[in-house]
């Protein structure tokens, strides 16, 4: 669809993100994508702090869901649920109370009249207690929609808010999304049990795109950002319903985040965005080095995510644009009296073209 320009690009992505027929082809994309990666694209790796458990769920063919658990009180933020069939059989089960610890092993798989009635993924992998979401359970459903009716992010919503209607779906009040019960405005925090959640808003992607930062204080680890299109591992997210200024200003707010902030994206396009950006820097020994072990990782087909806003400074272009390494590498300098952030957005404008180029090729 790149080849034939940015104007036919949009334009399909418009249909997709906002029709009927759009809403069709993410079902088709859902099927295929179950039946090529019946456990999913990539073997995840949770992460566990004091109290706290994010589990990365493969979705797709290069998504990711997010389900962030509190386990002291057995609540959960699932984060772009866009196949609720993969985050159920992902997840891996906590005990519930009063019973015994599930199993080990991997998760069956429903049968196809489960997933017909709509089944909370939340609550067959055991998040909730046996009761189900009860007032005391609420489960949120922040989504980085792409404004769709029902998008590649977003497509969970529907089937949460039929099982459970206690089930809070928030995100961008600027963009369409499903099942939408609590529009969020810019730096609003949202908590759900010990689980403190702040919406950043970060258009370029979409006009009302958002990320989702999680408070680590409380459980005395890092924080976390959820950046769904706007930040990848080495990349950024197209720009679609904004200029490269809106989307520089975007990423600099999550540049500006503690730089051992871990970053859980929304796609697995790590090997591809390290690739590329190691043809624009080829003497950066951190991406070199990055670019190995994402090679590694990618073989043994394990997930890449997360990385830390620290690292994504040392070799993701995209965040790179004050460096002048970046700069002669791209044939670019700073004209006479051309404001610095002016300069800056000229220079992720050539990145964002050359990749939009190298992935078309």
């Amino acid at each position: 669809m790149a080849l034939a320009g940015p104007l036919v690009f949009r334009i399909g992505y418009s249909l997709y993100a906002r029709t009927k027929l759009g809403y069709l082809f993410y079902k088709r994309q859902m099927k295929k994508a179950r039946e090529r990666y019946p456990h999913g694209h990539s073997i995840p790796q949770p992460v566990m702090f004091n109290g706290v458990k994010i589990l990365p769920i493969p979705v797709l063919s290069n998504n990711y869901s997010y389900l962030v658990i509190d386990t002291h009180s057995s609540t959960a933020a699932a984060i772009d649920p866009s196949d609720p069939l993969a985050v159920q059989v992902r997840t891996p089960p906590l005990p519930r109370r009063g019973r015994s610890p599930a199993p080990r092993g991997p998760a069956p798989r429903p049968p196809a009249r489960e997933i017909d009635r709509g089944i909370d993924p939340l609550r067959r992998a055991g998040v909730s207690d046996a009761e189900g979401w009860g007032d005391g359970t609420r489960p949120l459903s922040p989504s980085h929609s792409r404004g769709a009716t029902l998008g590649d992010h977003s497509g969970g919503n529907m089937a949460l808010r039929r099982r459970y209607g206690s089930c809070r779906v928030y995100g961008s009040a600027c963009d369409a999304i499903p099942e939408l019960t609590n529009p969020l405005s810019d730096k609003e925090t949202v908590t759900v049990g010990q689980l403190c959640f702040k919406a950043l808003f970060t258009p370029g992607h979409t006009v009302g795109h958002m990320v989702y930062l999680l408070d680590g204080k409380p459980f005395e680890g890092p924080a976390c950002l959820f950046s769904g299109d706007l930040l990848f591992l080495s990349g950024c997210g197209r720009i679609f319903e904004g200029t490269p200024e809106t989307m520089l200003a975007s990423l600099d707010t999550a540049a500006d985040l503690a730089e051992d902030t871990l970053l859980w994206p929304g796609h697995e396009y790590a090997l591809d965005c390290l690739t590329f950006a190691s043809l624009l820097e080829l003497e950066n020994p951190v991406l070199e080095q990055k670019l190995q072990w994402a090679n590694q990782q990618r073989l043994e087909k394990r997930s890449t995510c997360p990385s830390t806003i620290g690292e994504e400074k040392e070799y993701n272009p995209f965040l790179r644009t004050h460096c002048w390494e970046l700069h002669r590498a791209l044939g670019l300098q700073r004209l006479r009296g051309e404001d610095w952030d002016s300069f800056r957005a000229r220079v992720l404008k050539e990145v964002r073209h050359r990749k939009d180029l190298y992935k078309a090729n």
